[in-house]
């Protein structure tokens, strides 16, 4: 019997986790989803189980603890992970250095940077064991450059970009591949987060131009994980037609009201 690959794709809930779940899904891959909303994965487990095997994990990837215990009592044929998506994330806020929330400036260190450690830390032992494996890291264009008031999260997001860097140095010879995709603007509901439910705000983001969408993310995902056994694409920046970098974007005039 063939072994499917087994997936874990951290942040399943939405956006682009979510698409690349079902992305993934179409392209014979087993899946192992997890987030924090429960009914979500639940949702996502139904829409997805004709087409392949799903496993749904809900916790926090702020909780270390959380992490391991549910990466250790995965059963069979899950506790075999092949490819590890590091794709939970968020922003929150957009303040000047001097007026940032100590509570936005935790959560994104956290989920961003410790969350993506605590989870790899579970998984990259079992790889190493076998000698195969691959781990994708989700990260942003702003761990490419840093632009105003993106101050913290920016910071997180190039300690995401180094952490790829590190990880596949610390990993070469060990037959693992580590490589990194940092989309630009892409519509999800990260604007509403990060505005903290001001719809207006978050829709005016993606007015006037054509962003990216998950599926374009996921379609590079799987892109990725189909190239040949020596080829490692190590680090990927994306972004639409319309932006040159994280200030620069063309928008159209947009109708008045």
């Amino acid at each position: 019997m063939t072994h499917l690959k087994t997936v874990l794709i951290t942040g399943a809930t939405s956006g682009i986790g979510r698409a690349t779940a079902r992305f993934l899904a179409q392209h014979g891959y087993q899946l192992i989803l997890t987030g924090r909303r429960q009914e979500r994965l639940l949702d996502l487990k139904k829409e997805l189980s004709a087409l392949t095997g799903v496993h749904t994990l809900c916790f926090d990837v702020r909780d270390k603890q959380a992490v391991a215990q549910n990466i250790s009592l995965l059963p069979p044929p899950f506790d075999q992970i092949d490819v590890l998506i590091n794709n939970a994330g968020n922003a929150h806020g957009m303040d000047s250095i001097d007026q940032g929330s100590l509570d936005d400036w935790d959560a994104m260190i956290d989920i961003n940077v410790k969350g993506l450690l605590y989870v790899s830390k579970a998984i990259i032992p079992q790889m190493m064991e076998r000698g195969k494996g691959h781990i994708i890291h989700i990260g942003s264009s702003a761990g490419k450059e840093v632009y105003p008031k993106g101050n913290v999260y920016c910071a997180s997001k190039h300690a995401v970009d180094a952490l790829n860097h590190g990880m596949r140095i610390d990993l070469n010879g060990t037959g693992i591949k580590v490589g990194a995709i940092h989309p630009g603007l892409v519509e999800t509901e990260f604007s509403d987060v990060r505005f903290k439910g001001d719809t207006d705000r978050a829709k005016s983001v993606y007015q006037g131009f054509t962003p990216l969408q998950p599926e374009d993310i996921a379609e590079i995902i799987w892109f990725v994980l189909s190239r040949p056994a020596h080829v490692n694409i190590a680090d990927l920046l994306v972004m639409c037609l319309d932006q040159a970098s994280s200030t620069i974007v063309h928008k159209a005039n947009l109708p008045t009201a």
